[in-house]
C-alpha cells in the first residue's frame, strides 16, 4: 500500500527561537495542541493528552527522531497508525519564518484531510502562542 504524506507551509511575523520554542516548549505546546511531556532530545518518548472521546482514548504516542536546534524537529505520531511529523523551519526576509510541516505514512487520502483539518485547527493558537512567547 502507498503511503500518503501532508505537506503544510505557515508563515510567521517573528524569530526563529520563538517559532522552535511553540514547537519544543512542552508547556507551550500544551497552549496550542494539547497538554504533554514532550523534551526535544533524541530518543524521548512522550505523549499528547487529551480528553478521550467514544472513538479515542485521547492519547498520541510518539518518540523524539530528530533535533536540529533552531531548524529542524521529527517525530513520530501515533494514535491508531504510526506517523512521522517533520518540523523543518527556515528565516525569511523581513522578520519571518517559514514552518514548514510534513506528516508521511499516512494510510489513505481520507487521513490525510483528517491530519490537515486537525493541523489547521491546532495552528489557529500557534500565532496567539508566538506573541505571548
Amino acid at each position: 500500500m502507498k503511503m500518503a504524506e501532508l505537506s503544510l507551509d505557515f508563515q510567521f511575523t517573528s524569530s526563529i527561537e520563538k517559532v522552535w520554542n511553540a514547537l519544543t516548549d512542552s508547556e507551550t505546546l500544551a497552549k496550542w495542541i494539547m497538554e504533554n511531556d514532550f523534551k526535544p532530545v533524541v530518543g524521548h518518548r512522550f505523549q499528547f493528552r487529551t480528553q478521550p472521546t467514544e472513538w479515542w482514548n485521547g492519547i498520541i504516542d510518539g518518540e523524539v527522531l530528530i533535533v536540529e536546534e533552531p531548524y529542524k524537529l521529527s517525530y513520530t505520531f501515533a494514535s491508531g497508525e504510526e506517523h512521522t511529523v517533520t518540523w523543518t523551519l527556515k528565516e525569511l526576509e523581513d522578520g519571518k519564518v517559514n514552518l514548514h510541516l510534513e506528516q508521511t505514512g499516512i494510510s489513505s487520502a481520507q487521513a490525510v484531510e483528517g491530519a490537515r483539518y486537525g493541523w489547521l485547527n491546532w495552528f489557529n493558537g500557534f500565532e496567539k502562542v508566538l506573541e505571548e512567547i
